[in-house]
């Protein structure tokens, strides 16, 4: 009989050990999954969530503030619609590098560390584009912008997009590049790029 309560008890505390040693391993593990998530998997994960998840409120690299309902992602970069309470929202581009911080409810905290789901096929294409390619499409297609840059706000369309800077031809905001209302060429680089909103 005592043997048979030695094994029992034995038996108890390595089944406790076992459980205890995949408790610690499965937390191990999540750490380690969090710890490869990077800003665009996380706001990856609220763009798949329902649409009460996807607005999000950006804090930029110069402190400025944005409301944006992100749409599409690329490698270095995501596009989407600017929250600012007119009839038809504009749209914008932003650099994940200019963005220094996201505010997110509880619900969003939770939904975002989802992490990276498979790339939807029919959007492989845009995750691998990088920034430059937008800033050429946008160039190609004379679109008036507005650049808002660590110095402050541009209004312009953009003449040409190098590997690491673009020209504007800086113009009345809203307006089409005309010669003769440009008032002066900047180039700008993209490391001070903060948003492009169309």
């Amino acid at each position: 009989m005592r043997w048979d309560n030695l094994f029992d008890d034995l038996e108890s505390q390595l089944e406790n050990e076992l459980t205890a040693e995949e408790i610690d391993l499965r937390a191990e593990e999540e750490r380690l999954r969090l710890a490869r998530l990077g800003m665009r998997d996380r706001l990856l994960s609220l763009h798949r969530g329902d649409d009460a998840l996807r607005t999000v409120h950006l804090v930029l690299r110069d402190g400025s503030r944005a409301t944006v309902t992100p749409s599409t992602f690329g490698r270095d970069w995501f596009a989407g619609e600017l929250s600012e309470g007119g009839r038809r929202p504009p749209g914008c581009v932003v650099p994940l590098d200019a963005v220094a911080g996201v505010i997110l409810n509880r619900t969003q905290v939770e939904a975002s560390l989802d992490g990276p789901a498979p790339e939807d096929p029919s959007r492989s294409l845009s995750a691998r584009l990088s920034l430059n390619f937008v800033l050429r499409d946008l160039c190609r297609r004379r679109q008036p912008v507005e650049l808002r840059t660590d110095d402050g706000r541009l209004f312009g369309t953009l003449d040409r997009v190098g590997r690491d800077h673009v020209d504007v031809a800086v113009h009345e905001a809203g307006g089409p590049r005309r010669e003769s209302e440009v008032t002066e060429y900047r180039i700008v680089r993209l490391s001070q790029v903060l948003l492009v909103r169309l």
